[in-house]
């Protein structure tokens, strides 16, 4: 299916607002997260950031189109329909039905729109339905173009006890500083969701009287929900965020702490009550570094019902990761355990590029983590990228595990190997695991440069482990190399922040942004891909 493009029309709404022009939008006008975004490398995600570069990127002087890769048959899905001309989707997310592993459930940020492609499929991934959704901002008094806001930053899960999936969006506008961030539910399997007008909110910047906070960015949030029938939280659905804290002319944050949104789903959506938790407290004095500068907040419920969050102390304002720490809520999200640190000294690198750019790369690629947890052996599992061997193979993806509830982290192990099992070449980035929760077997999926010397092309790579996390094979499950250069409009920039993975009876289901069909300049664009395995 073909669509139109509406990127058009928000390009007309985004050149008003973002390209800058001084005739256009002064100075006081213009929202603090935007500012932040120009004038910082780093804090804010980079699916928030790209929706700024796009229209600039695509309207940017154009060259000669680039080469396409040439195409090689195989076992690769593509499971998105696209807009006419062809624009980018990217960073995705899926989850499988608990009940029914043939049923699951992707999504990806969608620049055709101001949203998110949305793909389910019935038939265990051999074919995927497309829809398209973007969100709209709560406030009821709006019109409907008042309300319209960019998504970013998909989240997907599945409810056993209610038998739906849950996606997260956040919901933000470059036209005024508003910040939201949203769930949507779906009860038919994928193929219908909640209105975008009706969506709960689960957190908010707009006030009861319309007034807006525009100190305040929320970000990068992502869901768990409690699925063991057995846990007096069951059903219980989590939300972790970033509060961005903005203060000054320049969008400077001073502090950007973990937070935390839950709700126990019942009736309409917007009707849902939350419950808000400071999981890191905010913190005035820290000028944006320390305890309360926080990034890629990860949520996992374990077969206990405790809410397990490991993340990072990434600087409010660059993307420069200092550690990583661990924390869990007994009480279902009302408090949390004093933080562990998770990596050792001398055992983690962050990538010293304060804008998180690899080699040979024009598009950021920060470390990615993922938190996973496995009730065979009930042990967490962690992996990011690293780079403290960065001279000898360049960025890897390190895994560390806990046996005690992450009150103890092992050393570092690698995750990206050869057969030999030494480090593999070439950067690896964007991590994701998963864990059969029958077996305990863990997988990890993630891109690979491996295969090509000059450190560009990008491949998909398997992990497999079936002694949880301690040993690995690798497998290239992608038939087609490509080139994130020509993948994201004129610029290259950007293909998203994290791939996705969800297991599921005997399936595993794999998704990850893939650029083979890019036409190259001036329209370089990604598509969502998976090979599903069982």
């Amino acid at each position: 299916m073909r669509r139109a493009s509406r990127f058009l029309v928000t390009l007309a709404l985004v050149t008003a607002t973002v390209a800058l022009a001084p005739s256009a939008v002064s100075a006081g006008d213009t929202p603090l997260w935007v500012k932040h975004v120009r004038n910082y490398p780093g804090g804010i995600s980079g699916g928030v950031r790209a929706r700024l570069v796009a229209p600039q990127a695509e309207t940017a002087a154009a060259g000669a189109p680039s080469a396409a890769l040439q195409l090689v048959a195989g076992t690769d899905v593509q499971m998105n329909d696209d807009c006419d001309p062809p624009l980018p989707q990217n960073e995705t997310t899926v989850a499988v039905n608990t009940t029914d592993p043939d049923n699951a459930v992707a999504a990806a940020n969608d620049y055709c729109g101001d949203g998110f492609w949305i793909g389910h499929t019935m038939d265990g991934g051999a074919t995927w339905t497309s829809e398209f959704k973007d969100p709209k901002l709560s406030p009821d008094s709006l019109s409907i173009d008042e309300r319209r806001c960019f998504g970013a930053d998909p989240s997907v899960v599945y409810s056993r006890r209610d038998a739906a999936f849950y996606l997260s969006t956040l919901c933000y506008s470059p036209s005024n500083p508003s910040s939201e961030a949203q769930v949507w539910r779906s009860t038919d399997g994928g193929a219908t969701w909640t209105d975008s007008v009706d969506a709960a909110v689960a957190i908010t910047n707009i006030a009861g009287d319309g007034s807006i906070d525009g100190s305040v960015f929320y970000d990068k949030e992502l869901l768990a929900v409690d699925n063991n029938p057995a846990n007096p939280n069951y059903g219980r659905l989590y939300m972790t965020f970033i509060k961005f804290h903005m203060t000054g002319a320049s969008g400077r944050s001073d502090y950007c702490p973990v937070q935390l949104a839950t709700t126990n789903p019942s009736g309409d959506p917007d009707d849902w009550t939350w419950s808000d938790t400071a999981v890191v407290p905010d913190d005035p004095g820290s000028n944006g570094v320390g305890a309360s500068a926080n990034q890629w907040a990860m949520p996992v419920v374990d077969e206990t019902g405790a809410l397990d969050v490991a993340y990072a102390l990434e600087d409010c304002n660059t993307g420069l990761d200092r550690a990583f720490f661990f924390t869990r809520s007994m009480n279902a999200g009302s408090s949390f355990s004093a933080p562990v640190r998770v990596d050792k000294a001398g055992q983690f690198a962050d990538n010293p590029n304060v804008q998180d750019r690899l080699q040979n790369k024009k598009a950021r690629a920060p470390i990615s983590p993922s938190l996973a947890y496995d009730p065979t052996r009930d042990r967490l599992l962690f992996v990011y990228q690293n780079n403290i061997n960065r001279v000898i193979s360049k960025a890897d993806i390190s895994i560390q595990t806990s046996d005690d509830f992450g009150l103890t982290w092992s050393d570092t192990s690698t995750v990206s190997v050869t057969a030999s099992g030494a480090a593999a070449p070439g950067d690896q980035f964007f991590p994701w695991l998963a864990v059969d929760e029958a077996t305990g077997d863990a997988f990890a999926v993630w891109f690979d440069n491996r295969n090509d010397t000059a450190n560009q092309l990008i491949e998909t790579f398997l992990g497999v482990s079936t002694d949880g996390g301690e040993t690995w094979t690798n497998e290239n499950i992608s038939d087609v190399a490509w080139n994130p250069d020509t993948a994201f409009f004129n610029c290259g920039c950007f293909i998203g922040d994290y791939n996705g993975m969800a297991v599921g009876g005997s399936l595993l289901y794999p998704v990850w942004t893939d650029g083979r069909n890019s036409p190259g300049k001036p329209l370089g664009q990604t598509d969502i891909f998976t090979d599903v395995m069982s």
